[in-house]
């Protein structure tokens, strides 16, 4: 129950990071911050596009450590010891510099916690030293502006299985749709969204209606602001992660292209395990592999077609825990 071989990507997808999740020596102390399921796991399908703002923007290494400060109403990025160290402009600055690298890439693993890097959560203190949580680091909140349809995360949110695979999943689904993108017909377009249709389904319904409406206007306008409106409004709804009762929708509509060729006892076997899937008594990948062990034996055009049931490599075993 595999997708065609010619739409499954050939070579690794291409993922922009920060340098130091790497393992390269670029932090401000000297050290690094190397994460061995990115270089290991996620290594064998993404190649990696290292970046590190500070250290482009002249900084050095090592370096005087800076964080984010609210000052009159706004957040800047200055020196921990020298107050009069700014590099906020620089570091906005450095997501121009580099745009050209990051449009080539199909996603963007952040450090977390950092004041240049930071996606969330990043640490800001007020003038009399007080921190909050609810900063973003300069240059990851240039990056996220600039590029909005681009799958970005942090590598510490990615010790979560459900946020991990919704990141992969997006970075897999861009890449089909860069493709798309690149050499777009109405035919093409239409083809794109049948074959993703459960997929999002599984994620928002309202998103998965939309989408089916602008797709419906394909043929009847020019394609270019078409392609625009789907390729940001996908990219918007697959960021909702998908929840135990969507994954349970799609998985019981699925049934209905089983129902004439399954006996009475496979067609009970599979409701149940489906149903145990919906209350938490077991993960993704059991009835996902039922599902699939049934259309192997009973193939379906429609189904065939669809990148739901695997929408990204089995043996990232990411199904195993949601």
């Amino acid at each position: 129950m595999t997708p065609p071989a010619e739409e499954s990507p050939v070579q690794k997808i291409p993922i922009a990071i920060s340098s130091c999740l790497l393992g390269e020596q670029v932090r401000y102390d000297g050290g690094h911050k190397h994460d061995r399921y990115l270089t290991g796991t996620l290594g064998q399908w993404f190649t990696y596009v290292p970046l590190c703002p500070e250290v482009g923007i002249g900084m050095g290494t090592p370096r005087e450590p800076i964080r984010l400060v609210q000052i009159d109403g706004g957040v800047r990025v200055r020196g921990v010891r020298d107050a009069a160290l700014d590099v906020t402009d620089e570091l906005v600055g450095y997501a121009d510099t580099v745009a050209d690298q990051i449009a080539d890439a199909c996603g963007y693993i952040f450090k977390r916690a950092s004041p240049s890097c930071g996606m969330e959560r990043v640490k800001v203190y007020t003038g009399q030293g007080m921190p909050s949580t609810a900063g973003v680091g300069a240059y990851a909140g240039a990056v996220m502006r600039r590029f909005p349809r681009l799958p970005v995360e942090e590598e510490g949110r990615l010790n979560d299985p459900v946020l991990r695979e919704n990141f992969i999943e997006r970075v897999f689904v861009y890449a089909r749709l860069r493709a798309l993108l690149a050499d777009p017909t109405p035919r093409k377009l239409v083809d794109f969204h049948t074959r993703h249709k459960l997929l999002v389904m599984a994620h928002n319904q309202q998103g998965y209606r939309r989408l089916g409406r602008i797709v419906a206007d394909a043929g009847s306008g020019e394609l270019g602001p078409t392609l625009d409106a789907y390729a940001d409004l996908l990219m918007e709804t697959l960021t909702r992660r998908a929840t135990r009762r969507g994954h349970t929708n799609v998985m019981q509509h699925l049934m209905g292209y089983l129902k004439k060729p399954l006996d009475t006892a496979d067609k009970a076997e599979l409701v149940e395990v489906i149903d145990q899937y919906r209350s938490g008594l077991v993960p993704l990948v059991v009835p996902m592999t039922l599902l699939r062990h049934h259309f192997r034996r009973h193939p379906h055009p429609y189904v065939h077609g669809q990148w739901y049931l695997e929408p990204h490599p089995a043996e990232l075993m990411l199904r195993n825990h949601v």
